[in-house]
């Protein structure tokens, strides 16, 4: 008899321990699913998670946003918002190129972009939204450049449009001078005297380089180029023979 009660009491004893153990674990469950509820709702929480999205929107992304609206978000970081587009954001590195016509830094009454600081795009983002147009690889920004003052969407993509520069609508013949940047797709073209005549590209302009343009120097011949090669060197300015037809370039010839 005895031997049955220890036995039972034995039992009992480890079905009570298990029992235990068991609500032991539910509570910590119950603790660790309560720490999550409680930290998804927070709002340090919540702030985090839109940021992580906001991180990832830029990632991987390239192309041209035109007629863009640039506004900061971040230190480094900034959104591009463009009609009838999502916002995009993106990042901007050490390589941005970055050009202002009066808003970002520079002249606007000046015949070209100036070439700004992050610290000055930045400044004006803050400020409120910048017009530009945003050249995009990778998500991070290759280049920035500010729409000058007064410049209506979608001009600079119409060449010879009716809302086009009247300095280089129907000009013809050929100029030998210093061919500077003026805005997307529109360039000046400066002769001995200093007199500068504005003028467009287009996708049937011609452009050769010989080494600053594109190319090398040391070459027995003319490279074609691309019209971005040519605006990357034009806002350094460059020395060319241009060939005008209605105020539209058909020629650009970079000096040997």
């Amino acid at each position: 008899m005895n031997r049955r009660l220890r036995k039972a009491l034995v039992v009992t004893t480890a079905i009570t321990a298990g029992l235990l153990m068991t609500a032991c674990q539910n509570e910590d469950v119950d603790d660790n699913a309560s720490a999550a509820s409680a930290a998804s709702s927070s709002p340090a929480a919540s702030a985090k998670g839109a940021e992580a999205v906001a991180s990832g929107a830029g990632k991987g992304v390239s192309g041209s946003f035109k007629n863009g609206k640039v506004t900061h978000l971040a230190p480094g970081k900034y959104i591009v918002s463009v009609p009838g587009r999502t916002d995009q954001a993106f990042f901007v590195s050490e390589d941005t190129e970055i050009w202002g016509t009066g808003g970002i830094c520079g002249d606007a009454e000046g015949q070209s972009a100036t070439e700004c600081t992050e610290a000055e795009l930045e400044a004006a983002a803050k400020k409120g939204a910048v017009s530009a147009d945003v050249e995009m690889k990778d998500g991070a920004a290759v280049s920035v450049t500010e729409q000058p003052a007064g410049e209506q969407p979608g001009s600079a993509e119409q060449p010879g449009s009716a809302e086009g520069v009247a300095e280089g609508k129907g000009v013809n013949g050929t100029w030998f001078g210093n061919v500077s940047y003026l805005a997307p797709g529109k360039y000046t073209v400066s002769d001995i005297k200093g007199v500068e005549q504005a003028f467009f590209v287009s996708e049937d302009t011609e452009i050769w380089g010989a080494g600053d343009i594109c190319g090398d120097a040391e070459g027995q011949s003319a490279t074609e180029c691309t019209e971005a090669e040519l605006e990357r060197a034009a806002r350094k300015g460059v020395g060319a023979e241009v060939t005008l037809s209605n105020g539209i370039a058909t020629r650009i010839v970079e000096d040997a």
